[in-house]
């Protein structure tokens, strides 16, 4: 029963590294922009994948298994920011996102000026590429609520946009 078990253990680690390869770096873009700060969204992407691997087997399974882990990258770095502020006071922000040209920084800064969850879910939609089902998977949310805040998320951007060119 044991060597049974091994041998099972390559497959399930090959597959994990597939996802791995396939999705850490488009889910750390989406945390990127979704925290405003890199270094702490590289931070919570990592945790997030180590903590798929050791529930490989559960989320593997999933629906969205990307999702999943940009929703666990997202609330360790809520917790890490919460137990911050509580140790020190509130500094400038972070806006180091990866480079572009002009226009990706005028996009990046029109979505780093929606609130919190609104850019969680243009993030979701946009950058991972997910459904609406998806998504409200992901950010423990009704459907409602996704197309809703990708709705109001949206005409903040557009709005914005259309005040930059």
């Amino acid at each position: 029963m044991k060597v049974a078990l091994e041998a099972e253990r390559p497959v399930q680690h090959d597959n994990f590294e597939a996802f791995y390869r396939a999705n850490v770096d488009r889910v750390h873009r989406a945390l990127a922009v979704t925290l405003r700060n890199d270094d702490l969204a590289r931070e919570a992407v990592d945790e997030a994948m180590a903590r798929a691997y050791a529930n490989w087997a559960k989320v593997s399974g999933m629906e969205s298994p990307a999702g999943w882990v940009f929703r666990v990258g997202l609330n360790w770095a809520t917790s890490w920011w919460r137990k911050v502020r509580r140790e020190r006071p509130p500094g400038p922000e972070d806006s180091s996102v990866p480079a572009g040209d002009e226009s990706s920084v005028v996009a990046r800064e029109a979505l780093a000026a929606l609130p919190l969850p609104q850019r969680a879910v243009v993030t979701c939609r946009i950058l991972l590429d997910l459904s609406t089902a998806e998504t409200a998977l992901a950010l423990g949310l009704n459907e409602g609520t996704v197309k809703s805040r990708l709705s109001r998320g949206l005409s903040a951007l557009r709005s914005a946009l259309s005040e930059k060119e």
